[in-house]
């Protein structure tokens, strides 16, 4: 493999996944800030590793955005790819149909 250049992905895909990406994230923390003030009825710690927030509250935090996040990152990789395809006719850089 010596000498062979690394190919860059088309600047279609790297707006596509930043344009999905954005509100993704931007949804994803207003929902789980709401989801949590539902559940408890106080705001989500701002600093989870500030001296007042307990243990407790502060991994729940961290689980339930943990988990929010990566689900987030999954529907927007997702529809940015499937919007890829749609465009272009082909699957994005470095996705395989059905490799696990």
């Amino acid at each position: 493999m010596a000498g062979k250049k690394k190919q860059k992905p088309p600047m279609t895909w790297k707006l596509l996944g930043t344009g999905f990406a954005v509100p993704a994230g931007i949804a994803v923390r207003k929902l789980t800030d709401a989801a949590w003030y539902a559940a408890r009825g106080t705001n989500p710690p701002k600093n989870p590793a500030a001296p007042g927030v307990g243990w407790g509250e502060a991994l729940a935090w961290a689980a339930v955005s943990g988990v929010a996040v990566a689900a987030g990152r999954l529907v927007a990789a997702r529809g940015a790819a499937a919007t890829y395809q749609s465009l272009t006719g082909k699957l994005p850089p470095g996705l395989n149909a059905g490799s696990p």
